[in-house]
């Protein structure tokens, strides 16, 4: 869980997101960034007794640096007021669907999936879904799934008004043919972020979601015969 001076350390930089208050506060912010490497390395040891493939990773290789890059947007305050967790399987240079935490007061959530791949891993992630939808269904269809998730997300922009080339209207898949992006996420309440029930629910959201990360990386992993 997180300690409460974290989430004050937060609500202060969204009122002052600037160098020279965030240099006054820097010992504050080293305090910050402990508790969030604390936390992501005791949710990652909670995940690797889960899925062998986060096993290669460390705590630090799970966050991200507090600095936004801020070259191509129009919001040029310096710092992000969040805290994001990222659980790469193989590690963080593979290109392959992860679990995520977002942390940030009344916006939290658990989740993960594949986020508006390129069009390479795109193809693969609609190709596992055409031979292999029965497997897709089973696992929107379980009830841990069901319960937490409800459903894959679906954005706008996010998915295709039309069937993508190469695949019939008729497809029993084609609503998930269409999607862009391939993810689920369910909201954290704000009593939970610094509570002792944080880190189980956190582990408890993402078993479940678990199944669909697999999938994706499955399709992703394939080769083009359809091999591993």
């Amino acid at each position: 869980m997180l300690q409460p001076s974290t989430l004050e350390f937060f609500r202060e930089l969204r009122q002052n997101n600037h160098k020279e208050w965030f240099d006054q506060n820097r010992k504050r912010y080293d305090k910050v960034k402990a508790d969030y490497i604390q936390l992501a390395g005791d949710i990652l040891e909670e995940m690797k007794k889960e899925d062998e493939t986060l096993d290669i990773l460390s705590a630090k290789d799970c966050t991200f640096r507090i600095n936004k890059d801020i070259r191509f947007s129009k919001d040029k305050t310096p710092y992000k007021t969040n805290l994001g967790i990222a659980l790469h399987p193989y590690g963080k240079k593979m290109q392959l669907a992860a679990y995520y935490i977002h942390i940030e007061e009344g916006q939290s959530f658990v989740g993960g999936g594949l986020w508006m791949p390129e069009a390479p891993l795109l193809a693969k992630v609609r190709k596992e879904i055409n031979y292999f939808f029965h497997d897709l269904e089973k696992i929107l269809g379980d009830p841990s799934f069901k319960k937490m998730y409800g459903e894959m997300d679906v954005d706008p922009g996010q998915k295709l008004s039309r069937p993508p080339k190469g695949y019939e209207a008729e497809n029993p898949a084609i609503e998930f043919l269409k999607l862009k992006s391939f993810t689920a996420s369910r909201k954290i309440p704000d009593n939970l972020l610094t509570s002792e029930k944080f880190i189980p629910f956190v582990k408890e959201s993402l078993i479940a979601l678990k199944p669909l990360i697999s999938f994706i990386n499955r399709g992703l992993m394939s080769d083009e015969d359809g091999g591993i």
